[in-house]
């Protein structure tokens, strides 16, 4: 599944007639819920779970250009899925995709939501790139106290994010085409509603359940809400 996730439900139900009892399925969309909301309709068994990273793809229209191909991070919290984790990883070996497993795949998908709702919602928030993020200001003081605020959450969610993790992935961040745009920044460039729900949203919808305080989530949330009622 590799849909923005305002058109998840609808990919869910488009593909129901190719899927039966022998079917993998994964998912590289943003966000935590994804593989809950497939193995809703199709079953837990049939879901591994992926994070794609370290890409920095910019698509407009028909045009696709990137300096980092990323890869796939694949995991399983149910031994019973190890032969369907297998024959995934060799049709990848086969097709020469670039994927590790990981141990703790629900931690590597935490860190991967950390940094997110960090980039995506700074870039978008401020309208700026990847270098304008990582400048000192206003946009790296927001991109960084909102990567914490998934630390804190984490904890109380059973998954032990650092601020180790937080450096990792601000390093990857680095390693991006500067003048880059993650993908919310490129949906407000074309007036399209983002993802804004996958990451702040389930931030607050999260700190509420657990009574914790996200103002950094909720200033983004609000800011960016902003700019799409704008559209």
């Amino acid at each position: 599944m590799a849909v923005k996730g305002t058109a998840l439900e609808e990919a869910i139900k488009e593909i129901k007639k190719c899927v039966d009892k022998n079917t993998i399925i994964i998912s590289v969309l943003n966000g935590i819920d994804s593989e809950k909301v497939i193995s809703e309709y199709y079953g837990r068994e049939k879901v591994i779970y992926a994070v794609a990273q370290g890409m920095d793809a910019m698509k407009f229209g028909t045009s696709l250009k990137y300096t980092k191909e990323g890869q796939l991070l694949l995991g399983i919290t149910d031994f019973k899925q190890k032969d369907k984790l297998d024959k995934l990883t060799s049709f990848f070996d086969q097709a020469k995709i670039n994927y590790e497993v990981k141990g703790d795949i629900l931690h590597s998908m935490w860190a991967k939501f950390m940094l997110n709702v960090g980039i995506n919602q700074t870039c978008m928030a401020y309208n700026t790139n990847y270098s304008g993020a990582l400048m000192p200001g206003e946009a790296n003081d927001t991109l960084i106290a909102a990567m914490k605020e998934i630390i804190e959450l984490s904890h109380y969610e059973g998954v032990d994010l650092t601020e180790t993790d937080l450096k990792h992935y601000i390093e990857i961040i680095r390693t991006l085409a500067s003048l880059g745009l993650p993908s919310m920044a490129q949906d407000a460039k074309v007036r399209r509603y983002s993802e804004v729900e996958m990451f702040a949203g389930t931030v607050i919808s999260l700190a509420s359940k657990h009574k914790l305080k996200v103002p950094t989530n909720e200033f983004l949330y609000k800011r960016i809400r902003g700019i799409e009622n704008s559209y």
